[in-house]
């Protein structure tokens, strides 16, 4: 989510996580312009409240990174969220 406070950011993860309501409904709840901002609530589940106020940064992965990628979803049981996360 981009421009919006640190504290509205945690607000929707807490009333997300709480059962308040889906993307949808929070993100009219709180004006937020499209659901799809309310991406921060899987990151705030994998670091914490540092997840949702650090910035992604672009990277560049190797034919071969993406190809081990590829095969950890195909051979385990993770979810893509899961392996993407490593």
């Amino acid at each position: 989510m981009v421009k919006y406070t640190f504290e509205l950011k945690l607000k929707i993860v807490q009333d997300y996580l709480d059962g308040k309501g889906g993307s949808d409904y929070l993100s009219k709840k709180y004006s937020i312009k499209a659901p799809s901002q309310l991406k921060r609530i899987n990151a705030y589940q994998v670091f914490g409240e540092e997840g949702l106020v650090r910035k992604r940064q672009n990277q560049k992965y190797s034919v071969q990174f993406k190809l081990d990628a590829i095969e950890l979803y195909q051979t385990s049981d993770m979810s893509y969220c899961e392996v993407a996360q490593g």
